[in-house]
């Protein structure tokens, strides 16, 4: 138990260098290259704007905390190795198709949206989760894998017809 705690303060106090926020911004291009025609083409996203302040505000704030913060605290701050412990390549790979399976199987809960269910917004979340495991094993901080989550999802709500969804 003291090892994971130890593991979740170094992931959040290992502060991301220039290099690290750089390979996130490519992740991020990365996710767009591929997700987007997907979305676009499964009909899962549409060109939806959101213009109230109130409502960028509210999704801005929400989403940072959960599912940003709460989601990669648990699925790679704590359940993969920090970057400064000594572990066999097997066993980091082993870890991070653990975390990656558990991180979609969260989405599949019971208490989900039905629109969680479908292949459009697996394959996206299963993306993200690849794309977040990577920048947490290089940066070995939880703060790059955390904007990148942040910014896909913030993007999905307030642009890409995601707050359509819940609504509808």
């Amino acid at each position: 138990m003291q090892s994971l705690f130890r593991r979740v303060i170094l992931a959040f106090s290992t502060v991301p260098t220039a290099k690290d926020w750089l390979q996130a911004v490519v992740l991020l291009l990365i996710f767009a290259l591929i997700y987007l025609p997907i979305g676009f083409t499964l009909g899962f996203l549409n060109i939806d704007v959101q213009t109230s302040w109130q409502t960028i505000v509210s999704v801005a704030v929400g989403a940072f905390f959960m599912p940003a913060l709460l989601e990669e605290c648990g699925f790679r701050a704590l359940l993969l190795p920090h970057s400064t412990e000594a572990i066999l390549l097997s066993k980091r790979w082993l870890l991070s198709s653990l975390s990656w399976c558990l991180f979609v199987g969260y989405h599949l809960h019971p208490f989900v949206p039905p629109f969680f269910r479908t292949p459009a917004f697996l394959s996206g979340a299963g993306l993200l989760g690849i794309i977040c495991t990577i920048s947490y094993l290089k940066s070995g901080s939880v703060w790059t894998p955390i904007a990148i989550h942040w910014l896909i999802v913030v993007a999905w709500l307030l642009c890409f017809g995601g707050l359509e969804k819940f609504q509808g």
